[in-house]
């Protein structure tokens, strides 16, 4: 019995790290998007995004739609014609970005919490994005959009 109970503990363990490990990021292609309360074009719309390239997080998919999550934990079903490849993130902390990808480098604008990001490239811990009127290096700690 207890062979069983420990099989069972750790078969879900492995299905749970698989599950995390599978989760990736999209963003809206539109400027108004349906968030449905299940995976179908039948089920009630729970809320709408007002945000085009805002990152979500997909959790699970069914068919056509994509179960998502956004920074604010805000979740739903969006049919996957409304989502495309990521491109974007958004600031969870203030943050500065910086001409190169470096601390070391010029500083250009402090850039607030909840700002949305253009991703231009990354390498390493770094990306250059683009967001206002400004484009440089931006540190990838603590924001929503890439993994």
């Amino acid at each position: 019995m207890l062979k069983i109970f420990i099989l069972i503990i750790f078969f879900n363990f492995h299905i749970n790290v698989f599950a995390q490990e599978s989760d990736y990021f999209l963003m809206l292609k539109y400027n108004e998007v349906n968030v449905r309360y299940g995976p179908s074009k039948d089920d009630q719309i729970k809320f709408i995004y007002k945000k085009k390239y805002l990152p979500l997080k997909v959790i699970d998919k069914k068919e056509n739609f994509r179960k998502i999550i956004d920074h604010k934990n805000n979740g739903g079903w969006i049919h996957i014609s409304q989502l495309k490849s990521p491109k974007s993130l958004v600031i969870l902390e203030n943050k500065v970005l910086f001409k190169k990808d470096s601390y070391y480098s010029k500083p250009l604008v402090r850039i607030e919490k909840g700002v949305l990001a253009l991703v231009k490239k990354c390498k390493q811990n770094w990306c250059k994005v683009k967001t206002n009127n400004y484009t440089g290096w931006l540190n990838t700690k603590n924001v929503w959009g890439i993994n």
